[in-house]
């Protein structure tokens, strides 16, 4: 296997939109040595046309040992509310395409040497963030929360400086488009017209066609962006999903959740939560999230406005943002209380379990887990008063919800199969990553691929896997996570 395998199943890309050099710029990859695989994803590889089962001639492919060169990407962007000015595809190389049951995905590797673009890094990714990112791809992907997906991870043992010595790999990513936010700020900081026009125009005709006929169709474009950023972060809110690096460069033009770095799923609940001890100020906390991704769009905003022509009606289409957010945010948590008709007060109840969560620290997903076998008559709630400190008051709250339920006659077995279908049972807390990453270094990967099937569906039960489900042991307590996770 001296020559590199190139699969027929790969569609060569025109380029990103048809730009070219140097907004696009082909570059080889740095194949990783003596690779071995981590993790395929079998489920996802068959839905691309390739086989459930890993092969050398994949191996040699997602290892970066390619005969078509790659190519990257120019972006800019805002990182934590500051203009950094020229980023772009630091150590991610785009392969080309695959068809998912007729709707083409771009393949990109991740960690696989480095680019124009790289600025002072190395272009490469580690075991430890590569293994977070395939397990968070999939955790989002079975909670029905828009992503980028995750095909394998292939390590090696290359080593990389971080905080300490680690070890290459690269995880293979996929998405209908990595387009982001910060390309459109770069055209526009740069005084690039015509490519801001065209990459636009490519963007709308790719994959948002019905704005096209529009009066203004850019203006169309963004109040479809806005639409679909207002809606994550209501999905992000509901599962207690802390982004951690919510940068304009990191926001994706089709609202998928985009680059998996410190993020984390909240154990305690804490509205001012912040999953990235980078994060100082607290900028991208849990609580901030739905405000950080209103002025993410305004920047998108600011960058369009050149081809949109009219500032006032752009000032319209970010007033609906917030409108937006809260009806899907409401939405769902009246879906995780059972509640199956909207009523006036509803935004009180929910208020008032928001503050009672956060004032006691209760572990966000244990609570509502628990609270979805609750039927509508009192007596058997130590599933939930346990998970509370204040009794008390957790007492109190139960009433009113029960008053709730009782007002609209919610029958006990249809009320708690579907809390049961959107308050998950398993989500990738931060222990369970640490778990298959130091499993994964101790030579077994299994434990890595176990975790991502049961993430896979996490509505479901899995009694084999019970423990998974836990709150977290005290040892987690000590684990933190940064820029360079």
């Amino acid at each position: 296997m001296n020559a590199p395998f190139k699969p027929a199943l790969l569609l060569p890309t025109s380029g990103f939109a048809g730009l070219a050099a140097p907004h696009i710029v082909a570059v080889p990859t740095q194949p990783l040595e003596s690779p071995h695989w981590l993790a395929w994803n079998a489920s996802l590889a068959q839905t691309l046309g390739l086989p459930a089962e890993p092969t050398g001639e994949w191996l040699q492919v997602l290892s970066g040992k390619v005969a078509q060169t790659p190519w990257c990407s120019v972006y800019s962007g805002h990182q934590f509310g500051v203009w950094a000015g020229q980023l772009g595809d630091g150590r991610a190389h785009t392969l080309g395409q695959l068809s998912a049951q007729g709707v083409l995905q771009d393949i990109q590797l991740k960690g696989a040497g480095r680019t124009p673009f790289s600025r002072m890094g190395d272009g490469r990714a580690v075991w430890r963030s590569s293994i977070r990112e395939y397990l968070c791809s999939e955790a989002m992907a079975g909670l029905g929360i828009p992503t980028t997906r995750a095909l394998a991870v292939v390590g090696s043992a290359l080593p990389v400086q971080r905080e300490t010595l680690e070890q290459a790999a690269i995880v293979t990513r996929v998405a209908e488009s990595f387009i982001r936010f910060g390309h459109f700020e770069h055209f526009a900081h740069h005084g690039h017209t015509d490519a801001l026009r065209q990459l636009t125009d490519d963007v709308i005709a790719r994959f948002y066609l019905q704005c096209a006929d529009a009066p203004n169709p850019v203006l169309a474009l963004l109040e479809a962006v806005i639409g679909r950023t207002a809606t994550l972060m209501a999905q992000w809110q509901a599962v207690g999903f802390c982004h951690g690096v919510m940068n304009t460069d990191n926001m994706s033009i089709l609202g998928l959740t985009l680059d998996y770095g410190p993020f984390g799923f909240m154990d305690a609940f804490d509205l001012n939560h912040v999953c990235n001890h980078s994060d100082r100020e607290g900028r991208y906390a849990y609580g901030q999230q739905p405000r950080v991704g209103w002025w993410n769009c305004g920047a998108l905003g600011s960058a369009l406005l050149p081809l949109i022509g009219d500032e006032q009606a752009l000032r319209e289409a970010l007033a609906r943002y917030e409108p937006t957010f809260q009806e899907a945010l409401d939405a769902a948590f009246r879906r995780k209380l059972g509640l199956m008709r909207p009523r006036a007060d509803d935004a009180q109840l929910v208020g008032r379990l928001m503050r009672l969560l956060h004032q006691n620290r209760t572990d966000f997903t244990l609570f509502f887990r628990a609270l979805s076998h609750l039927p509508r008559e009192a007596g058997a709630d130590d599933a939930v008063r346990n998970l509370v400190l204040d009794r008390a008051a957790c007492d109190d709250w139960l009433g009113a919800w029960r008053a709730r339920l009782e007002w609209e006659d919610s029958a006990d077995g249809p009320r708690q199969s579907a809390m049961l279908r959107v308050n998950p049972k398993f989500v990738l807390r931060n222990y369970l990553a640490e778990t298959a990453i130091r499993a994964a270094h101790e030579g077994h990967p299994e434990v890595l691929a176990q975790l991502q099937e049961v993430l896979a569906t996490p509505f479901d039960e899995h009694p084999d896997n019970e423990a998974w489900a836990a709150a977290p042991p005290d040892w987690a307590e000590t684990l933190a996570v940064s820029c360079s996770s």
